[in-house]
This record gives C-alpha cells, sequence and structure tokens, in this order.
C-alpha cells in the first residue's frame, strides 16, 4: 500500500511539475523578431549555427511549448541553425479572425520567412497541424526544402467528409466561446482515442491561453491543406515521418507508404500523440535524419 501510495505521489509531482513548466513556457516566451506576412505579423526564434532548420508546432499551442520545453530546440540548436515559427493564430503572432487569413497562407508563410532570412532552403519539420502545413509546403515549394520530417503528422484524403464536418463542429464550438478537445477526435471510428492527457491540454490551450475566434477561423480552414493522391505523389523531397503507435494519426502516417517517393516512417512504440514530441527516440530520429539522411536510429 505504501508502494502505491509513493508512486501515485512521484507521479502526481511529476506531472505537476511538468505542469508548471508548460506554464512558464507560455506566459514568459523567449524573446524572438517579428515579421510581417502581407499584414500578419508572425513571430519567430532564431538560434545556433549551421544548416538552417524551420520547426513548425502544433494546434493551439506554440513553438516553444512544442520544441524548447521537450529539450529538442536545445539539441538541434547544438549542430544547426534553428528557427521556430509560431504559426498565425498562434502564440506571440497576428491572429486575424477570417478564415481566408489561414488554409493556404499558414504554407505560404513557409516561403515569406525564408525569403525575410535570405534563406534558399531549409530542412522543414512539422508536428501535427504543423506537418499538414509542411505536407502541404512540400508540394507546393519543394525547391524550398532540403527534406521533411513529419511529427505526429500524415496524410488524409480530401474527400474524409466525417473529418471536414467534424471541424464545422469545432469551429462551431469555439465561436461560441467553448473549449474544445483535440481535432484529430474527428477522424471518425476505428481510430485510437487522443487519450486523456492530449484531451486536457487542448482544453485548458483552448479555453484559457487561445483566441478562439482565430483558431476557429483556422479550423475552417483546414480543408485548403489537404491534397491529392496526385499532388502527394509529386512531393520529391526525402520525408521522415515519426508517429506514436497510439496516435490517432497513426493511420494518416502509414496512408503516405507508396505514396511518397522516398518516405520512411518510424513507429514509436507506446507513444500517443502528444507524447512522441518528449520522446528521446524521436530527437534521435531527427537528428539522424537531419545529419545524414536517414530516417532511423
Amino acid at each position: 500500500m505504501r508502494t502505491r501510495y509513493r508512486v501515485f505521489t512521484g507521479a502526481l509531482i511529476v506531472l505537476l511539475g511538468a505542469g508548471l513548466a508548460a506554464v512558464g513556457v507560455i506566459t514568459h516566451r523567449v524573446e524572438g523578431h517579428d515579421l510581417d506576412a502581407a499584414g500578419v505579423r508572425l513571430h519567430y526564434t532564431d538560434e545556433g549555427q549551421g544548416e538552417p532548420v524551420l520547426l513548425l508546432h502544433g494546434f493551439a499551442v506554440n513553438s516553444d511549448l512544442n520544441w524548447r520545453l521537450p529539450g529538442i530546440t536545445a539539441a538541434l540548436a547544438r549542430q544547426f541553425r534553428v528557427i521556430a515559427l509560431d504559426l498565425r493564430g498562434h502564440g506571440l503572432s497576428g491572429k486575424p479572425h477570417a478564415p481566408g487569413q489561414y488554409g493556404l497562407e499558414m504554407v505560404r508563410d513557409v516561403p515569406r520567412l525564408l525569403d525575410h532570412l535570405q534563406l534558399e532552403k531549409v530542412h522543414l519539420v512539422g508536428y501535427s497541424l504543423g506537418g499538414f502545413v509542411a505536407l502541404k509546403a512540400a508540394a507546393l515549394y519543394p525547391r524550398r526544402l532540403r527534406d521533411l520530417t513529419l511529427i505526429g503528422a500524415g496524410w488524409e484524403r480530401p474527400e474524409n467528409s466525417a473529418f471536414l464536418h467534424a471541424l464545422d463542429a469545432f469551429a462551431d464550438a469555439l465561436e461560441a466561446g467553448r473549449a474544445i478537445g483535440p481535432l484529430i477526435a474527428g477522424l471518425g471510428p476505428g481510430q485510437p482515442s487522443p487519450g486523456l492527457v492530449h484531451t486536457a491540454v487542448n482544453k485548458v490551450m483552448t479555453g484559457f491561453f487561445s483566441d478562439k475566434a482565430a483558431l476557429a477561423a483556422l479550423t475552417r480552414s483546414l480543408p485548403a491543406l489537404t491534397l491529392t493522391e496526385q499532388a502527394l505523389r509529386s512531393v520529391s523531397v526525402p520525408v521522415c515521418g515519426i508517429v506514436g503507435s497510439r496516435d490517432p494519426l497513426r493511420a494518416s502516417a502509414e496512408a503516405m507508404r507508396g505514396q511518397v517517393p522516398d518516405f520512411t516512417l518510424v513507429l514509436l512504440e507506446g507513444a500517443g500523440h502528444i507524447t512522441a514530441a518528449g520522446r528521446s527516440e524521436t530527437r534521435k530520429v531527427l537528428e539522424n535524419f537531419l545529419k545524414t539522411g536517414q530516417c532511423g536510429y
């Protein structure tokens, strides 16, 4: 009984510590730089030296929470120039309330930022929502990318009407001022559950730390990020996929096999959607791919 109590107490302390650290990252951001992207202010950080790596975070968080807190920013900055963007609608970037300011505009922000920094090409890394933005960028701007890494992301068919219908429901809830759970909960039956931690994080972030109208507009724009099968097959850069075995987007990642000419998928056993970014294996696979072009340990 005492042993179970100690284990429970220890786990609670770890969770509380992680929660406090996350709140600190949300409320006390690392100072960065701004860029005017067709009238919308974008915030980004730029650190380290070497080949440039551009990081795109997930829905309802920010670049520090997604990349710095798990240690990915610091690990990569030892060998690369690491640029981490707050996607429009998030963090310290501008938050327009019109759906037309998201969708493809989020994708166009990639070459806008590269032009601003006078960079011809980057290693592009996207997690979750950032992964879908990054995949669309790989289809539209392949000459601006050295390669692409997708973490907890993949390919959803444009005809996935169940997911598109769910997006409207999520946007309606946000416009009504309510917090929402993970968007991937709308993928339809047969998918793994997002899990309690992922659901709780989304509820907290959308309920207390986000502009709900901006996220609603972004959510309505997401169909513009889909790719046809022909467009997916046109992706010409090497792609490394990293996904947890318990991630609801595992099927989306696996759907890219046989479609993208140069695609390798690494499955993280036991990892869910939100825990993959913090796994040491993720950092190892990512660093190895960026250094050697080999997607694996």
